[in-house]
């Protein structure tokens, strides 16, 4: 098969031989020669401000911030500081002394008020006052208990147990005794003799059964209400 050949192939053979060898120039051929005229004067790099404008076309410049030579301040009244001290003394609320205490023969005496031997937070308007916080965590526990007692009220209706009628309760009543009398027959027909481990098991829940009924006999007999759960 022939060799691949790319269509750029006459492009970047130009291009590459335009910028050949560029790194080996030297610069310019020919530099010019600073003329003597242009020597290096004293100052010469330093910033210069530009020239002040005048006023032109009877236009006056804006004031300037800062105050002019020829301005001098008004020399205000000198008060007299003597006089005016003297009326604040007497007029003034003579101030209260501080309580100390002193806690030993030496006379080192401290504060009595930062102390904590005198009631200070008793003075407080809010003294003794139940804070937010307690009152509405106070609150949101009530309320919480509140929905806790009824959603507990809401399930006992739910589960509320039903009340027996006398015609219901006669009707159960004679259908243990029933049962009674149909399991006590049965125990009376067991053999006297119980020598295997099938006849102990059966006699034992027999009586087991015979207990339980009666139990239950007695207790319908003895509660004139009887209530029922619906479960």
């Amino acid at each position: 098969p022939l060799r691949y050949i790319s269509k750029f192939r006459a492009y970047v053979k130009r291009e590459a031989e335009k910028n050949k060898y560029q790194w080996k120039t030297m610069g310019p051929a020919k530099v010019a020669v600073p003329s003597p005229n242009d020597f290096l004067q004293k100052h010469s790099k330093e910033p210069k401000l530009a020239p002040r404008k005048k006023e032109q076309d009877g236009k006056k410049l804006p004031a300037l911030s800062v105050p002019q030579r020829t301005y001098h301040p008004v020399i205000r009244i000198k008060k007299n500081f003597i006089n005016r001290n003297a009326l604040a003394v007497i007029r003034g609320v003579p101030k209260k002394p501080r309580h100390f205490f002193v806690d030993s023969r030496q006379g080192d005496k401290y504060l009595l008020e930062p102390s904590g031997l005198v009631p200070r937070y008793i003075k407080k308007k809010d003294y003794g006052a139940t804070p937010k916080y307690v009152t509405r965590r106070n609150e949101e526990i009530k309320r919480e208990e509140e929905e806790y007692e009824a959603s507990v009220l809401e399930q006992i209706k739910k589960r509320a147990m039903k009340h027996l009628s006398d015609e219901e309760k006669t009707s159960v009543l004679q259908a243990l005794k029933k049962n009674w009398e149909v399991t006590n027959h049965e125990f009376q027909c067991l053999p006297i003799q119980t020598d295997t481990t099938y006849k102990k098991m059966h006699k034992a829940k027999l009586e087991l059964k015979l207990k339980q009924l009666e139990h239950d006999i007695e207790a319908l007999e003895k509660h004139k209400d009887v209530y029922i759960a619906n479960d």
